[in-house]
């Protein structure tokens, strides 16, 4: 089957997917669609889905959303992940997210930064989060040997605030990384991000 075409599960299953390439994602039938660039979930694990689920739920008489765009480097900003490696560190971050209760739109692996789209948890805070996924991203991939030599993420992180109205845009933005990366580099798109919100940017 094509990479970037496939059919949509029946209604209960869920799907994440490779997120440059792909026209159709699919994720349990109460929720919106997932991408990662790293793999397809098919067939529902169960466990999967029962932990999605419990990570929106809260009690009755309270609501948030809390949508954050989180962007990351690597030590030096060294183009350090492979494809293959990309893949992989996709899929696990994706995986580590459903099992630590908190909802991953999207994320996207490029070869010295990340992005990932979050509902940030009630319970958890932004500096918390980010250091979670850090850490434990760069653990399993030395753990796990999935590159030569020792890897390392950098110092420091972005987290953007995104409307509920926005989600779907920036949610397609992190899909076409790849495409993006082809005209704009990540220094360039970083620096955007961060005067967008108007802070002071830094070339350190």
């Amino acid at each position: 089957m094509p990479a970037n075409r496939f059919n949509p599960p029946s209604a209960g299953y869920c799907l994440f997917s490779l997120a440059p390439g792909f026209s159709q994602v699919i994720a349990n039938a109460r929720m919106s669609a997932n991408r990662f660039n790293g793999f397809i979930f098919a067939g529902c694990l169960e466990k999967h889905c029962l932990v999605i689920k419990a990570s929106l739920s809260m009690s009755s008489h309270s609501y948030s959303r809390r949508w954050l765009h989180l962007v990351w480097t690597t030590l030096g900003r060294e183009a350090m992940l492979t494809k293959p490696a990309a893949i992989e560190a996709s899929r696990f971050l994706a995986e580590y997210s459903v099992e630590g209760g908190i909802y991953m739109k999207i994320n996207y692996f490029n070869p010295e930064h990340v992005h990932a789209l979050i509902d940030l948890p009630t319970n958890k805070t932004i500096e918390e989060v980010t250091q979670l996924f850090k850490g434990t991203s760069s653990h399993w991939i030395n753990e796990n040997r999935l590159l030569r030599g020792r890897f390392g993420w950098g110092r420091g992180y972005g987290a953007f605030s995104v409307s509920h109205s926005d989600v779907g845009r920036v949610a397609a933005y992190i899909a076409e990384q790849e495409e993006h990366h082809r005209k704009t580099s990540f220094s360039e798109e970083f620096e955007l991000f961060v005067k967008k919100y108007g802070l002071e940017w830094h070339e350190d």
